[in-house]
């Protein structure tokens, strides 16, 4: 037929393969995919041992072939019984199937991809089981989870970029047992943009209480990675930030996020005037310069609703030198620096994950499961954005050389 295209299997194999069955049965429990897949693996291990076996010797004496032995491995579909090739000095250690590995490869993907998307261990062990008919103890679902851990390691201590133009941080709760007590505590994130837009995570600490101590720590370990400098850095009001990381980036400028602000302000006002609240103070964050703004946070502050709440203006005032930087920006620049909605969107989909496990038995179970949520986002990260080239020309005219840094 024109424009067919040709099928990488010739069909008189798949004829031959079939001899004549029923095609469906073909995806049964021990059907011809499972035949083809113990097929294909016993013939690449013996392909590894003979590889292995060229010329190989130990303190003078040569090595052989030693007969096979059997092995049980978890499957995709089921448990597979594999004939594993053997040599006579015991040398031979496969690289499909380690020596001690008991699942098939690609089954821990799957263990893994249940586990991100919040299910817990027994809740794994029973879909493995319903879907499978595979016994998998927590026990085993653990151990593949926990390998997780290794990644996390190499991926916290991996080298970053020297200079990035935005930095955001921000903080979600979760519940730990610690100590024998269900505690809440603070899981850090920071995400970087680098200079061509894309996002980056770059790094997850989870601690009970935060303060200019920890965050000294964060920045020291950034500096320790590679970073050299950081533009702007914007945060949602953490305690001890603005010393901490001036201390360490000392150029820096620290952005309050104003979305954080006016969550924080609305939760001093009644439903019905929340809406009327959040009009009054977009004045003051719409402002064209920082000397507007402070006048229209006067203005709200002399209004009726800012004398009937007075606590939104005093928050305002005591986080204006961080919250002017914005100022300088454009209109399409503000709504990259001055917002978290990049940041904000990946909070919600931690905390869906989160909120299906109630507490974490610790912290590295904690650490796993908000890894592998951030890993999968990040590699949904392909384009910056639209007001990305904008933004570029306004900061390689605001910060010069440090930009071009960025750039090289």
């Amino acid at each position: 037929m024109p424009g067919r295209k040709e099928p990488r299997i010739p069909d008189a194999l798949l004829d031959q393969l079939l001899g004549g069955a029923d095609a469906k049965t073909a995806f049964d429990p021990s059907g011809l995919l499972d035949e083809l897949k113990k097929a294909l693996a016993e013939r690449a291990l013996n392909a590894e041992i003979d590889h292995h076996l060229e010329g190989e010797a130990v303190e003078g004496r040569s090595n052989s072939r030693n007969g096979y032995g059997k092995k049980t491995v978890l499957t995709d579909s089921g448990r597979m019984e594999l004939e594993v090739p053997r040599d006579r000095l015991s040398t031979f250690d496969p690289q499909l199937i380690a020596k001690y590995q008991r699942r098939f490869p690609g089954f821990d993907e799957k263990i893994v991809s249940m586990y991100a998307r919040g299910m817990s261990t027994r809740e794994i062990q029973g879909h493995l089981r319903e879907l499978y008919g595979i016994d998998a103890s927590p026990d085993l679902v653990s151990a593949v989870t926990d390998a997780v851990l290794d990644e996390v390691a190499i991926w916290q201590n991996r080298p970053l970029e020297a200079v990035y133009p935005l930095v955001f941080f921000d903080a979600l709760r979760v519940k730990v047992r610690d100590e024998g007590l269900v505690r809440n505590k603070a899981v850090h994130i920071a995400l970087g943009v680098r200079a061509d837009g894309i996002k980056e995570i770059l790094g997850l600490w989870i601690e009970q209480n935060e303060g200019a101590k920890f965050w000294l720590r964060v920045m020291n370990e950034l500096r320790n990675r590679g970073v050299e400098d950081v533009l702007i850095a914007v945060v949602d009001g953490l305690k001890g930030f603005p010393d901490a990381i001036r201390a360490v980036f000392p150029e820096a400028t620290v952005q309050t996020c104003i979305v954080h602000l006016m969550r924080h302000s609305l939760d001093f006002v009644s439903y019905k005037d929340r809406k009327p609240v959040a009009t009054a103070l977009k004045d003051i964050y719409r402002a064209p310069d920082a000397a507007a703004g402070l006048a229209a946070l006067d203005a709200f502050a002399d209004s009726p609703l800012g004398r009937k709440y007075p606590a939104i203006a005093q928050s305002w005032r005591r986080a204006w030198s961080e919250v002017i930087p914005f100022y300088v920006f454009p209109d399409e620049v503000r709504r990259i620096v001055y917002t978290t909605n990049s940041i904000e969107a990946l909070n919600a989909k931690l905390r869906r994950a989160v909120r299906t496990r109630g507490h974490f038995p610790n912290d590295e179970s904690a650490m796993k499961l908000l890894f592998l949520v951030l890993n999968r986002s990040e590699k949904e990260w392909r384009m910056p954005p639209r007001e990305w080239a904008i933004a570029k020309a306004q900061f390689a005219i605001l910060f010069d050389q440090r930009f071009a840094k960025a750039q090289a």
